[in-house]
């Protein structure tokens, strides 16, 4: 919706013909982008994970026995403390399996959150065994085993295997065919073993992709960040946001009323004192002198009331309280370039989600008005399923982006309270559409 505003637009984009209201989407979210293709040399690092994962996979296993034995065998005053010791050692292991995952497989999973440990040395060993991280990744080193074997199965059986039959031709020249293996006693013999060979290694990419499905599995399920911590990480960052934003906030009001209503305030004060003591002696011209004043003074009160009632508009319009619809018409008009504006609730929102929406919508269109260069605008709001959609658009150059400038991220942040998303589409040349989606309380 916005370009930020150090960029001005392309000489090459120019604003698009007007489109009409059914040419801007109005259909719901996007669905998140896909994940980046495979990297070159794809099956060659899926081999390497096999033969690197190997050596971990063991001491994992390992350990997590070992320890385990340890600790059911250990009196409690013993066993607790090997216990907590075994979660941290698992977590640190399916770290480094995360690692591996990552950098040979493409695996994107985010990492679990960090290990907090309590206060003393009770309370990282209490820490450490309420740490539900770790027990995932001892689960995961106990079965990760057999999805090795699984993989090193198919690593052996088609790599392995292929490229032992297609040496064969050489080693059959050399006399060298060894104990295992296919037996050939022609040339023609042994070339049919080495395409049997070709034959057995072209598919084996795809084999060992396939055998490392189970080990992709695993890796997302146990050794990444839960659905539950993500969510739990994703509202503490959206409340540490607004936490800052409603001290900006604080901060802004402080500024704007110390230095435009109080010290327009304390400047009336002292004309009504200058006023009231030229009245008290005032004859020919010092009478007119004071009710020009007196005159002065009423103008600037009323300008001090409009300036108080547009910060107030500013903190929470009072025309929200007639709905949602009528608030969205009286700010429509604010704007200088048209508005068409749709609203089709099936309820009425709660008082947050309809202060939520009208600000968004405020800004959006003040980006629209100052960094467009569109002709008109669109406003749709609408509610279906449980949810509520805003949608505005523009018929403006484009370019719109979650990373120019602060003010899509601060919006953002604040439709992430009610759980909410807020989505782009703003390709170069436009049209720009921004979609705000909120849940609506039943």
């Amino acid at each position: 919706m916005s370009r930020p505003p150090s960029g001005p637009p392309s000489p090459a984009a120019s604003p698009s013909p007007s489109p009409s209201p059914s040419q801007l989407p109005s259909s719901p979210l996007p669905e998140p982008l896909p994940e980046a293709g495979p990297r070159p040399g794809r099956g060659w690092r899926e081999l390497g994970y096999v033969l690197a994962g190997l050596p971990l996979a063991a001491a994992g296993l390992v350990l997590v026995l070992v320890m385990l034995t340890a600790a059911l065998w250990s009196t409690a005053v013993v066993g607790l403390p090997v216990l907590a010791v075994t979660v941290r050692g698992a977590r640190s292991l399916g770290a480094a399996h995360l690692g591996l995952a990552r950098l040979l497989l493409d695996v994107r999973t985010p990492a679990p959150a960090p290990f907090r440990p309590g206060a003393g040395p009770i309370g990282w060993f209490v820490s450490a065994l309420g740490d539900g991280a770790g027990w995932r990744a001892a689960a995961y080193l106990l079965v990760k085993p057999l999805a090795a074997l699984l993989a090193l199965g198919a690593a052996a059986g088609f790599w392995g295997g292929g490229l032992l039959l297609l040496s064969y031709p050489a080693r059959w020249a050399a006399g060298h065919t060894g104990a295992w293996g296919p037996y050939a006693d022609t040339w023609p013999g042994a070339l049919l073993v080495g395409v049997a060979g070709l034959a057995l290694l072209a598919p084996a990419p795809l084999a060992l992709r396939a055998a490392l499905l189970p080990e992709r599995f695993l890796v997302r399920t146990l050794l990444g960040r839960t659905a539950a911590s993500t969510r739990i990480g994703h509202l503490e960052e959206t409340r540490a946001r607004m936490a800052e934003d409603a001290t900006a906030t604080l901060r802004r009001i402080e500024r704007d009323l110390h230095d435009g209503p109080q010290a327009r305030l304390v400047a009336l004060a002292m004309s009504l004192g200058m006023a009231k003591e030229e009245l008290a002696s005032a004859q020919g011209d010092r009478l007119q002198q004071a009710r020009d004043l007196v005159d002065a003074t009423h103008r600037e009160s009323k300008e001090i009331i409009a300036d108080l009632r547009l910060l107030i508009h500013g903190i929470y319009p009072p025309v929200l309280d007639q709905g949602l619809e009528a608030a969205l018409a009286v700010l429509a008009t604010r704007f200088t370039l048209p508005v068409d504006l749709r609203v089709d609730l099936p309820r009425r929102p709660s008082a947050a989600v309809e202060a939520i929406v009208y600000f968004c919508t405020a800004e959006l269109l003040a980006n629209v008005v100052r960094h467009s260069g569109a002709r008109r605008a669109i406003v749709e709001v609408g509610g279906h399923g449980g949810l509520l959609r805003l949608h505005v658009g523009d018929d403006g150059t484009g370019g719109a982006s979650m990373g120019a400038g602060t003010g899509l991220p601060g919006l953002a942040a604040r439709v992430g309270v009610v759980d909410g998303r807020l989505e782009i589409d703003s390709p170069p040349g436009g049209p720009t559409v921004v979609t705000v989606e909120v849940p609506l309380p039943a």
